[in-house]
């Protein structure tokens, strides 16, 4: 099972990395593109991380921190969320620390994960929902080969306003 390539490394979740997903989940772009009602606590991604187990067929879902090849450290997680093992399908997520942006990471971490969810976990497709606005993550799932497939209108609420989010979709032969 190869979890690499010669710009990044993606590896499971251990605890000593606390303090860098709290850094990253309490970002105001996750909050603005994510999911979540309100950011997260320590207490619950310490809990979170001692819980974790890498079985997506478990879990339903996985989280990988995307580390750089050659030095190491720590730049981005990445996940894919909502794993339906029956359909084999699920939804992706990544996001790159500000330092590590513009860099390559997100795209070598994304095609990573997409050769390990159709060799090794022999998944069908993965989606992602991106707000309309998001010209970097847009401009990412089109550089790998996701394709557009719908445009949820006033999906994303912000505030007292809503933005359209954008499903791009990629199917694995």
């Amino acid at each position: 099972m190869k979890l690499s390539n010669s710009k990044i490394i993606l590896r499971a979740v251990e605890p000593a990395d606390l303090d860098f997903l709290f850094m990253l989940e309490t970002l105001p772009e996750a909050a603005n593109n994510g999911f979540s009602t309100a950011p997260p606590s320590r207490q619950m991604l310490w809990e979170y991380i001692e819980n974790y187990t890498a079985d997506i067929f478990a879990a339903k879902q996985l989280r990988l921190i995307i580390c750089d090849a050659a030095s190491g450290e720590r730049v981005g997680t990445i996940d894919i969320s909502d794993f339906d093992p029956r359909d084999r399908r699920g939804f992706v997520g990544v996001i790159v620390a500000e330092p590590y942006r513009r860099q390559g990471y997100a795209l070598a971490a994304l095609t990573c994960l997409c050769e390990y969810a159709s060799s090794t976990l022999g998944m069908h497709q993965l989606c992602a929902i991106v707000a309309s606005d998001n010209d970097a993550s847009r401009h990412l799932f089109a550089g790998a080969t996701f394709k557009p497939a719908g445009r949820l209108r006033s999906w994303l609420r912000r505030g007292s306003q809503y933005a359209d989010a954008l499903i791009f979709q990629k199917l694995f032969a």
